[in-house]
């Protein structure tokens, strides 16, 4: 008989067998459903860029607001074997929200444009797109999926080229459309893809708990 979503599984670990439970895979829905949203409105936010027009001006802080606490959301849900690295990943977010927060109130432009026209404020708000690329990565390690190794590449050359100076108009906006449909793609596989690999081995993260406690 197949177990259901309410049902625990036993696996065998590393270090020992751990139980999947429902609430387990109710965390890794909530990860992708966090990721899905943030993916949208990240292509929603880049559709209405590239396609011009100062209408569309107004929804960018709106649709921003949302993919920063969607990303959050997910980088409180994501299962990382590395608590220092997934705390640092979180410190990147709440740092670049902060900025971002500073941005919109220091500068007289709406908080995207004023990104685009003052590069130097990638220094703090880049933070929360240091933490997204750290998802990337993470997803790149631990599934080998093509576009989350092509997104641990694109997203820092885009800012930091932007921040340098160096990359035309047209070619960021290359980069950027590119980005957008990346990460949907990314974002859509992960919806089908099978839970238990996101939840990890349950019994590394035991292991590693009871080291922290015994230092």
């Amino acid at each position: 008989m197949t177990p259901t979503i309410s049902e625990p599984e036993t696996y065998q670990g590393q270090f020992g067998e751990f139980t999947i439970t429902k609430g387990d895979r109710q965390g890794v829905v909530l990860y992708r459903a966090a990721l899905t949203v943030a993916a949208v409105c990240f292509a929603a936010g880049v559709a209405l860029v590239l396609g011009g027009g100062d209408d569309a001006l107004k929804w960018l802080s709106p649709l921003y607001t949302v993919f920063s606490l969607a990303l959050g959301a997910s980088l409180l849900l994501i299962h990382i074997y590395m608590k220092p690295l997934h705390q640092a990943l979180q410190a990147f977010w709440l740092i670049g929200a902060i900025a971002a927060i500073a941005v919109a109130h220091l500068y007289p432009e709406p908080f995207v444009q004023s990104v685009y026209l003052h590069p130097q404020t990638i220094w703090g708000v880049g933070f929360t797109f240091a933490a997204l690329t750290g998802i990337f990565f993470k997803e790149a390690f631990c599934f080998n999926r093509l576009e989350t190794k092509l997104l641990t590449l694109l997203v820092p050359l885009l800012l930091l080229g932007h921040l340098a100076g160096i990359l035309s108009p047209g070619i960021e906006s290359k980069l950027l459309a590119v980005w957008a449909a990346l990460m949907l793609v990314f974002a859509l596989r992960k919806c089908v893809q099978a839970i238990p690999p996101d939840i990890g081995d349950k019994s590394v993260f035991d292991y590693l708990q009871q080291e922290r406690q015994q230092a």
